[in-house]
């Protein structure tokens, strides 16, 4: 049965809920949890584990390495490829080059937190086995919901559903697996 589920998802009215459930199902050896919401909630980040710590590196090598080709590309044309001395300024004349060096640093590493982003969350996902989960429209809205993913070690779906309702959810249900 567990090979047809996704795991079993439980609905609650308040952040609070959830944060508090989420705590009771780690305790109780829980691995595998999912948590949604309308509304970025830091401390349940936290407590699952959540890390985007990769997001600010790939921003700074994104945006030195954009400094560097910038900066690079400008030495090149002004000094190597076709020096041009006007008004007796010296060819590598850094102060000029910096401008433009910083917007393209800005340039690349904006575009490679998006794509970076995008890769780490799997985004743009358009479909979701939770999206088939009756109610869970309102998770953009005003619920919360708690998910015991079917490949935790310690997932049996009877228990995982006993469980879940122990915690005073508004609703608990099944959520299938994608074809």
């Amino acid at each position: 049965m567990t090979q047809h589920l996704y795991g079993i998802m439980a609905e609650f009215k308040t952040p609070e809920a959830l944060s508090e459930a989420i705590k009771a199902t780690k305790r109780a050896g829980f691995t595998k949890l999912d948590a949604f919401s309308p509304f970025p909630l830091a401390d349940i980040a936290k407590e699952l584990d959540c890390r985007t710590s990769a997001i600010p590196w790939i921003a700074l090598t994104a945006a030195l390495l954009g400094a560097g080709v910038q900066y690079g590309a400008q030495y090149w044309m002004n000094v190597i490829d076709y020096p041009l001395n006007v008004g007796g300024r010296p060819l590598h004349s850094w102060p000029t080059f910096i401008p433009s060096t910083l917007i393209v640093a800005i340039l690349w590493a904006g575009a490679a937190t998006l794509l970076g982003l995008l890769l780490i969350l799997r985004l743009p996902r358009l479909h979701h086995p939770v999206f088939a989960v009756p109610g869970f429209k309102r998770a953009s809205e005003d619920r919360f919901f708690l998910c015991i993913l079917s490949g935790d070690p310690l997932f049996e779906a009877s228990a995982a559903r006993s469980f879940l309702e122990t915690l005073s959810p508004e609703a608990v249900q099944e959520v299938p697996a994608c074809g």
